[in-house]
């Protein structure tokens, strides 16, 4: 049982594994993370630590790191061995570097999957909106007419409305 506890802890103490500060370019350096540690692992540390490493490479050089992008992928305990990672990518740069004043670090994308029905009404140019034809209007006109609803002058006034208007648009 002992063994079996000790191992635990050296496992848990044992944390992250740290390969160490990696070059991509003459001044941009990237640190990965692996935390090996599980469900017991510390995710935030991982990060903090790497971040930290960063800063005190870039110090050791008697200048400063500047964040590029960070991606961090957390344990899926379904799948054996995918263990959480993090990697950060930085640029070391001297303090009077006009990056050194804006130093903001880029999100990695997210990817949020989600099942819903969207709909929606969408129409193009060409397009036909269902608008009543002349024959049509003319017809609702005579009948107005025809139930007394509307005068003969009445009947003749909306007649030349609706022809000038469909004179005036253009035909599609």
């Amino acid at each position: 049982m002992k063994p079996i506890c000790f191992a635990s802890i050296v496992l848990v103490l044992a944390g992250c594994t740290t390969p160490g500060v990696v070059q991509l370019s003459p001044d941009t350096y990237l640190i990965s993370r692996t935390d090996e540690a599980g469900i017991f692992g510390n995710a935030s540390k991982m990060k903090t630590d790497a971040i930290r490493d960063a800063n005190s490479f870039a110090a050791s050089q008697g200048k400063i790191a500047i964040p590029i992008s960070s991606t961090f992928t957390p344990m899926v305990e379904v799948v054996a061995h995918n263990l959480a990672s993090f990697d950060y990518e930085f640029r070391v740069v001297s303090k009077d570097d006009p990056e050194a004043k804006r130093t903001s670090l880029i999100p990695s994308p997210t990817l949020i999957e989600t099942k819903e029905t969207i709909s929606s009404d969408v129409h193009t140019k060409n397009d036909t909106v269902s608008k009543p034809d002349l024959y049509s209007e003319l017809t609702k006109l005579d009948d107005l007419r025809k139930k007394g609803i509307i005068t003969n002058e009445e009947f003749g006034s909306e007649k030349k409305k609706l022809l000038a208007k469909s004179h005036a648009e253009p035909q599609g």
